[in-house]
């Protein structure tokens, strides 16, 4: 399979799921959101996902994530094609519709929204009609909403069939989802469903290669915040026909060590201050910080 099948869909690409710089009392540093982008956009990320799980998206209020989405703004002043993805979904309905709709009035290129995580035994046919709501009140016809399959986390996620019957409804506005599953079986299956017609983004590193043979369209992760070099020469390589297997597995065994040391968001921000001169942005509660030896362990071990 060459790379034609990802070459389709206009945000295909590499994403990292962005880490929010943050205070030390806790609000958003927002002088240092658009700095902090244009680190990742010169580390080969074609965009990134402000607000998603590793942003801790869940911890903060709609005019904090507003106030972050518009300082975000400015990395494409010197990065005038870095793509921004908002991450939306709460399980408020007319929240999610206005953060939605707020994304895309300040120009963000598309919404990855979760579906209404607190009601764990909804059925497809109540998520259909909530993503219903959701897109027609707030998505532009030429806008992309991402669906958020992370079922682990959220306690709910999208079966083939809902897919299959947002995307015949909404063909343009509901794009295709962020498959943060790690389940094989789901990204071949979505292949096998969808081919390339659903824009799917995996959310596991170690399967990037996979999911792109299966008709992915690109990836948004966590370690793309320190590991985006390696997923973008994955990315290039499988787009031109190039063999991917070295760089791989370089990233898949980064990310296997990596997952050792969850949660994402402290790890993470403790990596980018000790390797990459970062400021040491904390997490909010109810996160920690990463205790100091498991930071020496994981920097020893990782050798970026």
């Amino acid at each position: 399979m060459n790379g034609d099948s990802i070459a389709r869909h206009p945000l295909s690409g590499v994403y990292a799921a962005a880490v929010t710089p943050l205070k030390p009392d806790l609000s958003a540093d927002l002088e240092a959101v658009a700095p902090f982008l244009g680190f990742l956009a010169s580390r080969g990320c074609h965009g990134a996902l402000l607000f998603g799980t590793t942003g801790e998206g869940p911890s903060f209020s709609p005019a904090e994530r507003e106030s972050v989405w518009r300082a975000a703004l400015k990395v494409r002043e010197a990065h005038p094609d870095f793509r921004l993805l908002a991450g939306t979904g709460t399980p408020s309905l007319t929240e999610t519709i206005d953060l939605t709709k707020l994304a895309f009035d300040v120009g963000y290129d598309g919404a990855v929204t979760l579906p209404p995580y607190y009601f764990r035994k909804a059925t497809d046919d109540g998520l259909f009609k909530w993503f219903e709501q959701v897109i027609q009140k707030s998505v532009p016809d030429d806008g992309f909403m991402l669906g958020y399959h992370f079922p682990g986390v959220a306690g709910i996620g999208f079966s083939i069939d809902l897919l299959a019957r947002l995307k015949d409804s909404f063909p343009t506005q509901f794009a295709g989802i962020k498959d943060s599953s790690h389940d094989e079986e789901f990204a071949r299956a979505l292949g096998q469903k969808f081919g390339s017609d659903l824009a799917v983004f995996s959310g596991t590193d170690s399967d990037f290669t996979f999911a792109l043979q299966n008709h992915a369209a690109g990836c948004i992760t966590a370690p793309a915040n320190i590991l985006s070099p390696g997923l973008r020469e994955i990315y290039d390589a499988f787009v031109s026909g190039r063999d991917t297997s070295a760089a791989q597995a370089k990233v898949s065994g980064q990310r296997h060590i990596l997952d050792k040391y969850q949660p994402f968001p402290p790890l993470l921000k403790a990596i980018l201050a000790r390797q990459y001169k970062q400021p040491r942005w904390p997490v909010r509660p109810p996160l920690v910080e990463m205790p100091k030896i498991e930071e020496e362990k994981v920097v020893q071990e990782i050798r970026l």
